[in-house]
C-alpha cells in the first residue's frame, strides 16, 4: 500500500503519530535535542498534554522562520509551526500529509544524489531510482503508519524507535554537510 493510501486510511492517532514522527526526525535541523518532543509522544499514549508539549517545544525552538535558516530548516520549522493545537482536531490529517511531504523534501535536499527526485511519485509507490536517504525516510513513514494502525497505542513505542533511528541518520547527514561547508 502506498504512503498516500496509508495516510488516507489512518485514524487521528495514526495521523498525529505520523506527523509527529516526521517532525521528530527533522528536529536536528532546528537545533532541538532528543527529548524535545517526548511530551507530545506521551500525549498520544494518553499520558500527557499535547497542547502544553507543543507550546513547550515551540518555546524552546523559538517561533517563526529564522532568515538564516536554509531551505531544509525552513521546512522543518513550518512542520512545527503548523502543528494543530490538539491531535484530534480535523486539521491533523492535513498536517500529517504536509509533514510527510516536507520530511521527504528535506531528505531529498540533504541527499546529493536526489536532485530531481519527485516526492509525490514516491509517496504514491513509484520508487524506481529513489536515492537511499529518501527511500529510507519513505520506509520510516510507512512503518510508523502501519505499526500505529496495527497496534494502536502499543505501536507508539515502535513508532518512536523508528523516529529516533531516523533522527540519528539525519543528524549525521547534517553534521557531515556542515563539515563539508567549513
Amino acid at each position: 500500500m502506498s504512503l498516500v493510501e496509508l495516510i488516507a486510511q489512518a485514524d487521528e492517532r495514526g495521523l498525529a503519530a505520523s506527523g509527529l514522527a516526521c517532525l521528530d526526525r527533522c528536529v536536528p535541523l532546528l537545533g532541538g535535542d532528543d527529548e524535545l518532543l517526548r511530551p507530545l509522544w506521551a500525549s498520544l499514549a494518553d499520558t500527557g498534554d499535547w497542547g502544553a508539549g507543543l507550546e513547550a517545544a515551540r518555546g524552546k525552538l523559538g517561533a517563526g522562520e529564522d532568515a538564516g535558516e536554509d531551505e531544509a530548516a525552513v521546512l522543518a520549522r513550518r512542520m512545527l509551526d503548523a502543528a494543530p493545537a490538539a491531535p484530534d482536531a480535523g486539521e491533523v490529517r492535513v498536517w500529517a500529509d504536509a509533514c510527510s511531504v516536507a520530511s521527504l523534501q528535506i531528505h531529498r535536499l540533504l541527499d546529493p544524489a536526489s536532485a530531481g527526485t519527485p516526492v509525490d511519485a514516491c509517496r504514491e509507490g513509484r520508487t524506481d531510482g529513489v536515492p537511499p536517504l529518501v527511500a529510507a525516510e519513505l520506509r520510516r513513514q510507512i512503518t510508523v503508519l502501519e505499526v500505529v494502525a496495527g497496534h494502536g497505542t502499543a505501536g507508539l513505542r515502535r513508532a518512536l524507535e523508528v523516529s529516533v533511528e531516523g533522527r540519528r541518520v539525519l543528524r549525521a547527514v547534517v553534521s557531515r554537510r556542515a563539515r563539508g561547508r567549513s
